[in-house]
């Protein structure tokens, strides 16, 4: 392994970002990796591809490993980017040093398979025992993380890759009752924009979720921030604070601690860091919010103070919203709450919370309060990893003509009145199914948007009786195959599992609730169905 060192080395120098261990068909991060070895030498390997849901794509550089446990083979594999001639990638990539320590050895430059350059590790692997292969796994991580650490200054950059069913199986040990459609609605929101708000029926675990969550994936209680918002907030004071104007040099810290939680994640950028916002409707929060939903989008800096030695109290006089920063908004609605504006809705997911009949009599049989310490950083370790897919701009969508075609249908449908959405939304939701698609392959293009439609579209639907009745009944048409029975269904004299096969079920429930709101009232919203 003495010549192989040197090509680790290489790899954690140009690679972007962590080795990944690659079992034979095993899935990483919602990537399989597809081997195929030659019939008369089954330490040959012959093909080798990435693959997302039966597609093959090649998408960026990624170097990872490989142990074919059958015959005791190993492999290093530097994947390449489609867009790179791999002539081209390859004289830029592979250094003269690494040459000559192949050359030496007899092992000649690394074969080019698929979208791949693979190197063998082993000349004779039949002969190895599962002692010495385990060992020189150890060594190639072991290389690599030092590497990386000495190129980079990172503490953790082996950390095991992010699974999103660990916390779904965590909470239901500790008596938190949370459906796992909506768990993985609610992660993979979040990796795809770091900005969720959580609405629906009070008590029925919207904080809960926000709390467990945050305190699974994070290493410490100070990466954590939970603020009540309060019903008098009018500015940006009680999450930022504000100088001190009767003595100049002065800062004063907001009490909720939510600036003291943006400047540690500034100075830790490779740890998750996540700001709750509870009953987030309690002020308008297009005002105390404002500054933080400008920078979401622009990437501007938020001013504090007049700049005038650089600092006030160690406080810098201009933020960035750091990317490793999550925020969770918590929503219930009643008179004593605000409605959202479009310009807050058009920035974040909304998940809506319901509670099922079978799930309150499964709390009921089995009830016991939540024990969240139970699941305390019990998913610290994925916590880098985590913001390194939240952080991945290349991402290959599946089922995107499918997709792109629902979406315009809808657009089409809401363009009367004048709920249609935007580059944002559209952006934004073609994100949100890239990372289902990431972290749970499972899933279908169906499911994937019945749950941006809820999320995304719904909830900037709202108005009169005469102008959103042809409009909920005409979307409500795309979401089943005998659109027929829609009206029967409207007008409740059928239910869901009446209408045949639907295509978009939650999506379809929650415009039967907004079109009877409607009638009853002759003014429906999201929130308020």
């Amino acid at each position: 392994m003495e010549y192989f060192e040197e090509l680790v080395r290489f790899l954690a120098q140009s690679g972007t970002g962590d080795l990944k261990t690659a079992h034979f068909k095993d899935e990483y991060a919602g990537l399989k990796v597809k081997v195929s070895f030659g019939k008369g030498n089954p330490a040959r390997v012959t093909w080798i591809s990435f693959l997302a849901g039966g597609q093959q794509i090649s998408n960026g550089i990624y170097p990872f490993y490989l142990y074919y446990k059958k015959q005791n083979i190993l492999i290093l594999a530097y994947g390449v980017s489609e867009t790179i001639s791999p002539e081209i990638s390859w004289k830029i990539t592979y250094p003269e040093k690494i040459g000559a320590y192949f050359k030496q050895h007899n092992i000649g430059k690394p074969a080019r398979y698929g979208d791949s350059f693979v190197f063998k590790v082993y000349e004779d692997p039949q002969n190895l025992s599962r002692i010495e292969v385990e060992k020189d796994l150890q060594d190639i991580l072991k290389i690599y993380r030092q590497t990386l650490n000495q190129t980079s200054g990172r503490d953790d950059v082996t950390a095991p890759e992010f699974i999103y069913t660990d916390f779904q199986d965590k909470i239901a040990a500790c008596n938190l009752h949370i459906s796992a459609q909506i768990t993985l609605r609610f992660i993979a929101s979040l990796l795809s924009k770091p900005f969720v708000i959580l609405t629906g029926l009070s008590g029925s675990g919207k904080t809960k979720l926000a709390q467990a969550f945050s305190g699974w994936i994070c290493g410490g209680r100070d990466q954590i921030c939970v603020v009540a918002v309060g019903a008098d907030w009018t500015n940006r004071e009680p999450l930022l604070g504000y100088p001190n104007a009767l003595e100049p040099g002065k800062y004063v810290r907001p009490e909720s601690g939510v600036l003291d939680l943006i400047l540690r994640a500034m100075n830790n950028p490779d740890k998750p860091y996540f700001l709750i916002l509870d009953e987030m409707n309690l002020s308008h929060v297009e005002r105390y919010f404002a500054d933080f939903l400008s920078a979401m989008e622009s990437g501007e800096e938020i001013l504090l103070h007049p700049e005038l030695n650089g600092t006030e109290d160690n406080i810098p006089s201009r933020i960035s919203l750091p990317k490793n920063l999550f925020i969770i908004g918590t929503v219930n609605i009643d008179e004593t709450t605000y409605m959202f504006s479009p310009k807050v809705l058009d920035r974040a997911n909304v998940i809506e919370f319901r509670i099922t009949l079978p799930e309150m009599e499964g709390f009921l049989e089995f009830e016991a309060a939540p024990d969240l310490e139970n699941i305390h950083a019990g998913g610290a370790e994925m916590g880098a990893h985590f913001i390194h897919i939240s952080r991945d701009k290349n991402f290959k969508l599946k089922h995107k003509e499918q997709i792109t075609a629902v979406l315009l249908s809808f657009f089409k449908e809401l363009q009367p009145a004048g709920a249609e959405f935007g580059y944002r939304s559209a952006s934004e939701i073609l994100r949100f199914a890239s990372m289902v698609n990431r972290i749970e392959p499972s899933w279908t293009a169906h499911e994937i948007i019945d749950a941006a439609l809820m999320q995304k579209l719904l909830p900037k639907v709202y108005g009169s009786r005469r102008k959103l009745e042809p409009v909920l009944r005409a979307i409500a048409r795309h979401c089943v195959k005998d659109s027929e029975k829609i009206d029967d269904y409207f007008n409740s004299k059928k239910e869901l599992s009446e209408l045949g096969p639907i295509y978009f079920p939650v999506t379809l429930e929650k415009l039967g609730r907004m079109y009877r709101g409607l009638i009853d009232n002759g003014f429906t919203s999201y929130a308020e169905a």
